[in-house]
C-alpha cells in the first residue's frame, strides 16, 4: 500500500503548472507532485512514477496533450488523466475523452474544481 499517491501535472505554461501544483499540495499536503513542461516528459515521467492522477494541458511543445494521453493509456490503461486547457473545442474535448481522458476542466480553473475533483479521485473507501 502506498502512503503518498503521486499527481503528474503536465503544462507547458510554468505559471499553470505552479498554480495548479500549489491547489493540489493545498489540499493534499502528503502527494507527491511531479510537474512537466511538454506531453513527452510528461510520458516520460508517467512511466516513471506511475502517478494516480494526471493533469494535462491540450497544447504544449514536442508532443501535444492527445498524443500524451494515448501513449500514457498504452502505458497503464486504467490511468486517471484530467485535462485542463484554455482551449475546449468540442473536437479536441472529444479526442481527449476519445484517447482516454476522464474529465476536462477549463482554464482558468477554480479551487473548487480541482478541490471536488480531487475529493472525487481520492475519498477515502
Amino acid at each position: 500500500m502506498s502512503s503518498k499517491p503521486t499527481i503528474l501535472v503536465c503544462d507547458d505554461s510554468i505559471l499553470a503548472r505552479k498554480q495548479l501544483s500549489d491547489v493540489v499540495r493545498h489540499f493534499m499536503p502528503d502527494s507527491n507532485i511531479v510537474e512537466a513542461a511538454d506531453g513527452q516528459k510528461g510520458v516520460e515521467l508517467f512511466k516513471e512514477n506511475k502517478p494516480s492522477l494526471t493533469f494535462l494541458d491540450l497544447v504544449m511543445p514536442v508532443m501535444d496533450g492527445i498524443s500524451a494521453i494515448r501513449e500514457m493509456k498504452k502505458i497503464n490503461s486504467k490511468a486517471n488523466i484530467v485535462v485542463v486547457s484554455s482551449i475546449g473545442t468540442k473536437s479536441e474535448l472529444k479526442q481527449a475523452i476519445e484517447a482516454g481522458a476522464m474529465d476536462f476542466i477549463q482554464k482558468p480553473f477554480s479551487v473548487d474544481q480541482i478541490k471536488m475533483l480531487l475529493e472525487s479521485y481520492f475519498k477515502e473507501d
